[in-house]
């Protein structure tokens, strides 16, 4: 019998452990994806490299959010090519894309054309959105019960991701652009590559399978808490690196490698999975399994709401021919949506709205933080951008298991949580439009929260609301608003603003110093934030007996004797 490495043992315990071990790999991935938040970090050696005014340098940061709209070949490819086809696409035009922006800052070939840059750009841009959509839809898919803590704790990483790099390059390259940029060509690549072998969609358990072998209701839980546990250790290491620097360069090489075993502990998790399974069957099959293959779609259609089937036979006329309407009609909110049914309710469109007016002014504010610092007088940002990024990851990971916790224990509807960080959103910016000492320091805290609850609080509810069929799609067509609101936002908005301020310079830019420079763009960002909120709250009302639904269902669980 050959051994595969890319074949999983094939008892129901061994294959919880390999579902565990990819897990982990998503994990990684999600750690290295956050790369477009990272703009501010090498922006301005761009601008003065290049000679470009902000407005310029503005559309440059939404020709990179523009990838994301091109995240719809990722959504539609979901559905069709197997998860490792996806990661591969995504980190090789990660490494293209990044590693030509690295060739210009690194001076080895000449400034490119505008317009190449802005296609360069793109393409990063456009790299996550096939890793993120690998990642968020096989996780899901496989672990549909939690979707809360999955959502949490892969778009926490991804907040990490950014403090990740940039206190990485500060410790091993002094936060050289060029060296940043390197990082980002190749350790996406490097860390997908191992996400290949390992990431797989596992097909839910055959009621016989179920049976034999029911998998303990707490289990999950208990292991998302030690993933949760990892998470917070990874944000506190690096504030605490953050908050205590300047360092030296042999602490510095010491922060890096116990940042990396940090990184490896959650192998921990599927160790213990496989450890179950040698002492539960004697023993793992090294044979074929299941999960070699993609599940059939049909399996992946299941309803979170479940619906009681009445043999035809035993219906009534009248009830038979409700039936056959019923097959034409519209699905309602919590069933299976395609795209364009999705895009038919009005549902769709508050959730889109309320998202645009959250993330597209944090874009704004992660893409202009280099000028934003400079404005207000201080020479080195990373500190903003790091902690925008950790306190990003905070508000990810709690948002995500504490919507799972009220809405396990209340009945309490996600559209709540966002609406709550909305009006914090707003305020915020309020803070930053005061321009007082430290304000830069609080608003950067609050943004990074806020953006992640609305990020990590989205992803589940999306699925919730339109189901998990055509999730990968309906995703991606709700991440539009990232290029959508750079676009209005940081494009158009803080880049107008900032240049109607600035003064021009010797080299063919401009620069703006004082308060005054931003102090517009914060306030519209703030009624904008005001706007997102009102939506949040309608949505909360439309659909809080879809979650009351689901708060019932949730709730035999809890106490059934049959595994489940």
């Amino acid at each position: 019998m050959a051994f595969r490495l890319s074949s999983p043992p094939s008892s129901a315990a061994a294959a919880e452990a390999w579902k565990w071990l990819g897990f982990v790999t998503a994990v990684w991935v999600q750690a290295i994806s956050g790369n477009n938040y990272t703009f501010s970090n090498y922006s301005d050696a761009l601008k003065s490299l290049m000679g470009l005014t902000q407005l310029q340098l503005n559309n440059l940061s939404v020709a990179k959010d523009v990838g994301k709209a091109f995240g719809l070949l990722a959504g539609l490819a979901s559905d069709r090519l197997p998860t490792p086809v996806i990661l591969l696409i995504g980190s090789v035009e990660g490494l293209l894309g990044y590693g030509a922006q690295w060739l210009v800052v690194s001076r080895r070939i000449q400034p490119l054309p505008y317009w190449q840059m802005c296609i360069f750009l793109c393409m990063g841009g456009n790299s996550t959105t096939w890793m993120n959509t690998a990642v968020l839809v096989t996780c899901i898919r496989n672990f549909r019960r939690n979707r809360g803590p999955v959502s949490g704790i892969l778009k926490g990483f991804v907040g990490l991701s950014t403090a990740i790099f940039t206190d990485i390059a500060a410790a091993l390259f002094s936060s050289s652009p060029s060296s940043f940029l390197l990082l980002l060509s190749l350790v996406p690549f490097a860390v997908c590559l191992s996400a290949v072998l390992f990431l797989r969609e596992s097909p839910p358990p055959a009621p016989a399978t179920a049976a034999a072998a029911p998998e303990d209701p707490k289990d999950e839980p208990r292991y998302f808490g030690a993933f949760n546990a990892v998470a917070v250790a990874v944000a506190v290491y690096l504030l605490t690196f953050d908050v205590t620097a300047p360092h030296g360069p042999a602490f510095s090489r010491v922060f890096a490698a116990g940042l990396l075993v940090l990184l490896a502990s959650p192998l921990a998790v599927p160790a213990y999975c496989f450890l179950k399974s040698l002492t539960s069957s004697g023993g793992p099959s090294l044979g074929g399994s299941d999960m070699e293959k993609q599940p059939d779609r049909g399996d992946l259609a299941e309803p979170l709401l479940r619906q009681e089937v009445v043999p035809e036979s035993q219906q009534k006329p009248e009830v038979v021919e409700e039936a056959a309407a019923t097959e034409k009609r519209r699905p309602a909110i919590g069933e299976d949506h395609t795209i364009f049914e999705a895009m038919r309710s009005v549902d769709f469109w508050i959730l889109f709205v309320s998202f645009l007016c959250g993330v597209g002014t944090g874009l704004a504010v992660m893409n202009n933080m280099g000028q934003m610092g400079l404005a207000l007088g201080y020479a080195d940002v990373s500190m903003f951008v790091s902690l925008t990024s950790i306190w990003g990851f905070f508000g990810r990971i709690g948002s995500g298991s504490l919507s799972e916790y009220f809405l396990k224990k209340a009945g309490t509807p996600r559209p709540l949580w966002n609406a709550a960080s909305q009006i914090l959103m707003a305020v915020g910016y309020v803070i930053l439009a005061m321009a007082l000492p430290g304000s830069l320091y609080i608003g950067s805290i609050v943004v990074g929260v806020c953006y992640g609850v609305r990020l990590a609080v989205t992803v589940p509810t999306a699925s919730e609301l339109f189901g998990l069929k055509y999730y990968g799609l309906i995703y991606n067509v709700l991440i539009l608003n990232l290029p959508l609101g750079s676009f209005l936002f940081s494009g158009l908005l803080a880049g107008l603003l900032y240049d109607a301020q600035a003064t021009s310079t010797a080299g063919g830019g401009n620069t703006c110093v004082g308060p005054h420079c931003y102090r517009l763009v914060f306030v519209v960002m703030a009624i904008a934030c005001v706007v997102g909120f009102g939506f949040d709250v309608l949505l909360a009302v439309r659909t809080k007996k879809v979650y009351a639904k689901i708060y019932a269902s949730k709730k035999p669980r809890k106490v059934g004797s049959d595994g489940q």
